[in-house]
């Protein structure tokens, strides 16, 4: 028993985590609708012949365009679900993972409620045999829409998880080279960029990065050239991967969809709205920081003071 309280723990600690943003992106929602809908097609395929009480098949026209008709309904329902999830999440940075799973079983539960309600109708028009209860067919529709959307969920989950530990985005200190420069008080610091497929895309020297900007699946990185103009490099990443893989550097988080070295901010202001950054380029306008970042962007900046 004693065992077990460990992973409880562990189990009850990210349930009140906020939700991987690998769940809720754009990419992910249209990959996990559609796997979603080929996995429910083939779910019943193979099983609705072995289960007993379900009416899809083709034995007459009016049943196949039942059937049809609630499965296109169902790809509708999830797809508004996970549209208006997407939006949610986008606007709300403090979205929990127990609000994703409810999320998710209030899907099943709407699937089921729309299967009960095509039987019903389908029997009170004649399209089935039999008196239906309404009732008798969400609860025996339970377990086959645990199975067939649950188990695609689950799958998806694990699969951009996977994807989301690779390490695409790398910080190189490049201090032990053996050079013939005179050695600096501080070690130069390269941040190297990679893309999502681990192609090297980006070295720069950390003073001369600006800040990070997400543009959902993709960042743009605003950098000083050699001649220290303003110049923008896009390429496919996450802002997650970067928080996470600069936790310890100056690069820091300071929104949902901006990164700002510190060692270029001038100024911090206090507004109506909340606080600003203020870079030490004009032509850079001046960034948000939202009330999730805010403790940790007012102690690093008092810091540097």
């Amino acid at each position: 028993m004693g065992s077990l309280l460990p992973i409880f723990a562990r189990i009850m600690y990210s349930w009140n985590e906020k939700v991987p943003s690998y769940l809720v992106g754009k990419y992910q929602t249209i990959a996990t609708v559609t796997f979603t809908a080929l996995f429910c097609l083939a779910f019943l395929v193979v099983s609705v012949p072995f289960a007993r009480g379900a009416w899809f098949d083709m034995r007459t026209l009016a049943i196949f365009a039942l059937t049809v008709i609630f499965f296109f309904s169902g790809v509708l329902v999830v797809s508004l679900s996970r549209r208006f999830m997407y939006g949610y999440a986008k606007n709300n940075e403090n979205m929990k993972m127990y609000q994703y799973v409810l999320w998710c079983l209030a899907e099943i539960l709407a699937l089921c409620v729309l299967y009960a309600t095509m039987s019903y109708y389908g029997a009170r028009n004649g399209i089935l045999d039999g008196e239906i209860r309404f009732w008798q067919k969400f609860y025996a529709s339970l377990s086959y829409a645990l199975m067939g959307i649950g188990v695609p969920y689950l799958i998806s989950g694990m699969y951009f998880n996977i994807i989301d530990k690779n390490n695409t985005i790398r910080l190189l200190n490049y201090a032990n080279v053996v050079t013939d420069e005179v050695e600096k008080t501080l070690p130069e610091k390269k941040i190297t960029l990679f893309d999502n497929s681990g192609v090297l895309k980006m070295s720069i020297d950390s003073s001369n990065l600006c800040y990070i900007e997400s543009d959902d699946n993709y960042i743009k990185v605003w950098y000083l050239d050699s001649r220290g103009d303003l110049k923008q490099y896009m390429l496919r990443c996450r802002l997650k991967t970067v928080e996470n893989s600069f936790a310890d550097s100056d690069l820091m988080r300071c929104h949902r969809k901006y990164i700002v070295n510190m060692r270029k901010v001038s100024m911090l202001r206090k507004e109506k709205d909340g606080y600003e950054i203020d870079l030490d380029v004009e032509s850079i306008p001046s960034i948000p920081i939202s009330k999730t970042y805010e403790e940790a962007i007012l102690s690093r900046f008092n810091s540097f003071q």
